[in-house]
């Protein structure tokens, strides 16, 4: 059922690292619910796998000195969304990774696997994007930082080598510090079942209830995940009102490029962005403490 040639399994980062610059074919695996479902439909014949689930460094959330919130790759669904530095610093993510699959898959599907595969449907990812969030990667040459926007080359694809290991996503606390966030899942199920749309919006009130930052990301509204820069610059500095909101709506609408699939049209997916946006404006806007008349 499984064509796994060979499997090792690492017990530190580095042992991962070395595994991997060892063996050309090997491939990571930490939860498996991506993986093994490709190996189980025969596109990725004879696997050649590095376990690192084992690795306890790649499980922890943690605050770090600086007051970035460092969550480990290797942390579950289920494990992110009931912590209480996620449910008390960035509570969206929480409630985003909590849309993903059934128990059964969150509690072993890690975030980083999720970020890995490139999905445009990923649940997590377009939250981090609207929380700038950084990825830290190890390899042979050491650890690099990217953005996660600078991470996704297209669909599937994304800036991480064979001999690499993602280690931990990075939320900086001036991008989370005062912001509210919400998140909409629309699918054709209200569970089990991939995004047709995916939106999330971070903001921050200033004086006098005015939208002082404003974050906007999709999922399935483009090849990859993204942020609308252009709708967000509309809202900033502005006071919030119902007409603002329809304002924003529709200027999200007009910066994405989805697709028709047998999912839904292109049509429908520029209805939900326009709808979605405006649902999530709202309830962002009021979880950071503005007030919606």
């Amino acid at each position: 059922m499984y064509d796994i040639a060979r499997y090792e399994e690492a017990r530190t980062v580095d042992e991962a690292v070395a595994l991997l610059a060892a063996n050309p074919n090997a491939r990571i695996i930490a939860g498996g619910t991506d993986v093994l479902i490709r190996i189980r439909e025969g596109h990725q014949p004879s696997a050649e796998l590095v376990g690192i689930r084992h690795i306890e460094e790649l499980s922890k959330i943690e605050l770090l000195s600086d007051g970035t919130l460092s969550i480990g790759a290797a942390a579950t669904f289920s494990r992110v969304s009931k912590h209480s530095l996620i449910t008390h610093l960035v509570p969206a993510l929480g409630e985003a990774v909590e849309t993903v699959g059934g128990p059964q898959i969150r509690r072993v599907a890690t975030i980083g696997g999720n970020v890995c595969n490139g999905a445009t449907s990923a649940d997590s990812a377009s939250t981090l994007f609207a929380f700038d969030a950084v990825l830290q990667i190890q390899g042979p040459e050491g650890v690099r930082l990217v953005p996660i926007r600078e991470f996704y080359r297209g669909p599937g694809k994304v800036h991480l080598s064979q001999t690499e290991v993602l280690t931990a996503i990075l939320i900086s606390p001036e991008n989370y510090n005062g912001f509210g966030g919400h998140y909409i899942k629309y699918a054709m199920r209200k569970a089990m079942d991939i995004a047709t749309l995916g939106c999330s919006v971070n903001c921050k009130v200033g004086a006098g209830n005015i939208v002082e930052k404003a974050r906007l990301a999709f999922g399935v509204a483009a090849p990859t995940p993204i942020r609308c820069p252009g709708a967000e610059a509309l809202v900033e500095g502005k006071p919030f009102n119902a007409a603002l909101a329809d304002e924003f709506g529709k200027a999200a609408a007009a910066e994405i490029n989805p697709r028709t699939s047998w999912r839904a049209s292109r049509e429908f997916r520029l209805h939900l962005a326009e709808e979605l946006s405006k649902q999530a404006l709202v309830q962002a806007f009021i979880k950071a403490g503005g007030k919606v008349q």
